[in-house]
């Protein structure tokens, strides 16, 4: 590792060198700290920063190791930032919400407490979206986060100051979170790399202590999952071995313990391929891209089938909806959720509004059979994935769009190929893994003409983590060399 510039190095080697005593975590910490103060300004990535608390725990780490000649865990005096929307003991935490400006938690989140205990300096918090409720970081406590490769392109969101650190080597992991996208729609726009993990009946990363819901809360949305980012695959992994782990309460009686990859050579595996659909076009170079995708992947040897879907992608999409908005009714007041019932009672079924106004307000009796769709979806996928080890889709319509922070959400749009399309079509590919609880890689995947990251999905079975990071470490070895923001080499 090259201690002129320690962040320009994976988490595997930086960890490595502390271990080795090549570098101290003060040093780390101190050449990071810099170069944070150099970029971030204009990026504006990293919003609060515990210098003080950062360099007790580096002195700390490095006290330990000289006395002992032992690390204090997996993640031993590695600096790294925590997303705003996962509270942090002592560190003011917003989730970019006035009503939480001035929010310093008394407690961890339980991911967080992860980290800590694992050896982790934690050096402060990167930016998200208003209680993380939009697909651009943007708030007006500390404003918008710019995408690394152009600013006037959206960095994504809600994980975009998470996705804009890691990318800009202002920290080499973080946690992200995700229910509708907000982990990885940011990680294609900024070219790195992010898992969603698994979600059954319960989450294997614990999510208790996300905001939202509101501080205090024990549970969180049926749908979000949290998952590393990182800059290569293999970091990928480091972070999950950390953070994949039961909730507390749970811990006293089981353990997560996923399985190990599947297959050690990529011509092993049998792969689906979805590079386009009526129901959510793709423009030309990402459809250019998952040609070139198909073409590497067939060269391997691997079994390849481009013919074939797991699921309708509008049913699903329509039951991801429904399900996400009834979930995001649980800490509404009572009077606005009195009005939205009021609201929705009034409506047509067919009414523009009536999606989202009835799912809202849904009767439990709706949502369990809705819940029973669910169920049946995720039967669907397991039967594809009984004759495929791996499905490849495109992980947005198009590379980064142009930042709407200054536009109303109701009047927001993309443009794919010159055509004019709902904003919210930026998260359907990476939706369908969603209401299945399936984990999912984003990864970086070349470039456009413009120098902008592309990016793929790959989904695989539920609980088959390890065997998605080592395909995708496989094929980062056959696809173009991911862009690099400026940022990261100053």
């Amino acid at each position: 590792m090259s201690t002129t510039a320690p962040y320009r190095s994976s988490a595997r080697a930086q960890l490595q060198a502390l271990r080795c005593r090549q570098i101290t975590a003060r040093s780390l910490l101190d050449q990071t700290l810099a170069h944070l103060a150099k970029v971030n300004p204009d990026l504006n990535a990293v919003v609060t920063l515990d210098i003080v608390g950062a360099g007790a725990g580096a002195d700390a780490a490095d006290r330990h190791l000289a006395a002992t000649g032992t690390i204090l865990g997996p993640l031993h005096g590695l600096p790294i930032t925590v997303k705003d929307a996962l509270e942090t003991e002592g560190m003011r935490t917003t989730c970019g919400s006035t009503s939480l400006s001035d929010h310093v938690p008394d407690q961890d989140a339980d991911v967080v407490a992860l980290l800590r205990a694992a050896g982790a300096i934690i050096i402060g918090k990167t930016n998200v979206p208003t209680m993380c409720q939009d697909i651009q970081t943007s708030n007006p406590i500390f404003g918008k986060t710019n995408n690394p490769f152009d600013a006037t392109k959206t960095a994504g969101g809600s994980s975009g100051g998470p996705a804009v650190a890691v990318a800009a080597g202002l920290t080499a992991l973080e946690v992200g979170s995700d229910l509708a996208g907000s982990l990885r729609l940011p990680a294609a726009y900024c070219g790195v790399y992010a898992l969603r993990t698994s979600r059954g009946a319960t989450p294997i990363v614990p999510t208790r202590g996300h905001i939202p819901r509101p501080p205090g809360w024990l549970t969180s949305s049926d749908m979000i999952a949290l998952g590393p980012i990182a800059r290569t695959a293999a970091d990928l992994d480091v972070l999950l071995d950390v953070i994949a782990a039961p909730a507390p309460a749970d811990g006293v009686a089981w353990k997560v313990d996923l399985p190990a990859p599947k297959f050690t050579r990529f011509n092993q595996y049998r792969i689906g391929i979805w590079a386009d659909d009526d129901y959510c076009r793709v423009d030309s170079a990402t459809r250019e891209l998952l040609d070139q995708v198909a073409r590497l992947v067939r060269g391997t040897g691997a079994t390849v089938d481009n013919s074939s879907q797991p699921v309708d992608f509008a049913t699903s999409d329509t039951l991801f909806q429904r399900l996400m908005y009834a979930t995001s009714s649980a800490s509404a007041t009572d009077e606005a959720f009195a009005a939205d019932v009021q609201a929705a009672d009034a409506l047509a079924d067919d009414d523009p509004s009536a999606l989202y106004l009835k799912s809202r307000t849904m009767r439990h009796r709706d949502w369990a059979r809705a819940d029973e769709d669910r169920q049946k979806l995720r039967g669907k996928w397991a039967d594809y994935f009984t004759e495929h080890d791996i499905l490849i889709t495109p992980a947005a319509p198009t590379a980064a769009v142009d930042d709407q922070t200054s536009i109303p959400t109701s009047q927001r749009y993309i443009t794919v190929d010159g055509d004019k399309r709902s904003y919210f079509d930026q998260t359907s590919w990476i939706n369908l893994a969603v209401p299945v609880g399936l984990p999912s890689i984003v990864l970086p995947a070349g470039t456009t003409k413009d120098g902008l990251p592309l990016a793929i999905q790959i989904i695989g079975p539920y609980l088959s983590e390890r065997t998605l990071i080592a395909a995708a470490q496989q094929l980062a070895r056959i696809l173009p060399a991911p862009a690099t923001p400026p940022a990261f080499t100053m």
